[in-house]
């Protein structure tokens, strides 16, 4: 969908951030490895390299706990919303507009717990916002980077379950709050994070356009 203008302004969705640390050297290093010739180009290299080398926490059994784009390079590993977080930062390092999505997803099975599953948002300019899912592949998730075709990792199929129609230039910070505390992936598992959307934050209700004027 493609309209004139959105608010927030598209410099919220470039920003770097304490999470978002892009201008980190690595991921600076990182970045231009990954630019392609065009922008869907860079884009796709990203995600691929991103879903392919970070290893999701829970499908690798991996204790240590990151957040901070920077960490999740650094160490290898991340959850979900980590791994957003650095794929945002690639995104914005190669100046893609690049935002935060969410769904609130049963951790295991059609019962509570729920958990905050994170994926992103890429601006692309002959498709608009493109939602795509870099946490990994395993057998019964096939994410993939194709505009125009959504390939996120999880449907919504459970009763309290639902995806957030939103794009946020930055993460919820109930969640970052949450994400600092824990200690371990194990921890995590017992005590899953169910994160509540800001009541007001920098964020786009439809995927719309950014007005780059």
């Amino acid at each position: 969908m493609h309209v004139n203008q959105y608010h927030p302004p598209v410099a919220d969705f470039l920003m770097n951030t304490k999470v978002v640390d892009y201008n980190h050297p690595q991921i600076q290093i990182l970045a231009v490895s990954l630019s392609g010739q065009t922008p869907l180009i860079t884009a796709k290299n990203c995600f691929d390299w991103v879903r392919d080398h970070i290893e999701h926490s829970m499908d690798f059994h991996r204790e240590e706990v990151t957040c901070k784009a920077s960490d999740v390079l650094r160490i290898g590993t991340g959850l979900c919303t980590a791994k957003s977080h650095l794929l945002v930062a690639l995104w914005r390092a190669n100046q893609i507009p690049a935002g935060f999505c969410y769904q609130r997803l049963t951790l295991d099975g059609p019962c509570p717990p729920y958990c905050t599953h994170g994926f992103t948002a890429v601006w692309l300019d002959d498709w608009g916002w493109y939602r795509c899912d870099a946490r990994g592949n395993r057998p019964g998730i096939h994410c993939a980077f194709t505009p125009g075709q959504e390939n996120l990792a999880f449907s919504i199929d459970y009763k309290g379950e639902r995806t957030y129609p939103d794009v946020w230039a930055e993460p919820w910070p109930d969640l970052l709050a949450a994400m600092e505390k824990l200690q371990s992936i194990s921890q995590y598992r017992s005590h899953p994070i169910d994160a509540c959307p800001p009541a007001a934050d920098l964020c786009v209700s439809e995927p719309t356009a950014p007005n780059i004027e």
